[in-house]
């Protein structure tokens, strides 16, 4: 019995500890990168998405690693640590595979929907989409917990909603919302499998 909890509790704390560096990791590359930007007087603001440019759909990828400024990054930096601990934590391969999802699904809404003549950068996309991942995913996988977190989630960050609404016109409302989109997708897309013969799926 006492060899069995402890095991859990040594998984769980791998999980976190993982989560962790690859958060933080993600989050030092967007600060290196942004650095780079900065000493190459903004030559790295051209991998922003401008759209429907089919020569554009390569840059839906590395726009989400790209900023406008310190400032914009500034305003990413934490939200960005917070929803993306929490959702990596229930694996890297997972959070890699939504994060792709996501990324990608935001990239190809702006891609398709912006203004003529923008440039959108950023990882706003992604973090609306991990906030929309982390509401929906307990509902998927009927964890209690994981529903518990998504209300806690909203709590903090539910006024992220107001940013998909077109009340800006400097502020990407469509990678905010395709990003969103695209988290619920993800939640979906990344479910766990249930046996066959389990019968009718229940909460735990």
């Amino acid at each position: 019995m006492a060899k069995g909890s402890g095991g859990t509790g040594s998984t769980g704390g791998a999980k976190a500890l993982a989560a962790g560096k690859l958060i933080v990791g993600w989050v030092a590359l967007l600060w290196v990168l942004e650095a780079v930007d900065q000493a190459s007087g903004n030559a790295l603001d051209s991998f922003g998405i401008q759209p429907r440019r089919v020569g554009e759909l390569v840059d839906v990828i590395p726009s989400a690693f790209m900023h406008f400024g310190f400032e914009h990054l500034i305003a990413n930096t934490l939200p960005l640590l917070v929803l993306g601990f929490l959702a990596a934590l229930r694996g890297v391969g997972r959070f890699l595979v939504v994060a792709a999802i996501i990324v990608v699904v935001s990239g190809l809404g702006v891609w398709l929907i912006a203004p003529e003549h923008s440039n959108t950068a950023g990882a706003s996309g992604l973090i609306f989409g991990l906030f929309g991942y982390l509401l929906a995913r307990g509902f998927v996988d009927r964890r209690i917990t994981d529903v518990a977190l998504g209300t806690v989630v909203a709590v903090f960050y539910g006024s992220l909603l107001w940013g998909v609404l077109p009340t800006d016109s400097g502020i990407s409302w469509q990678g905010h919302l395709f990003g969103l989109i695209g988290g619920l997708l993800a939640a979906r897309l990344t479910a766990e499998p249930r046996r066959l013969d389990a019968g009718k799926p229940a909460w735990h």
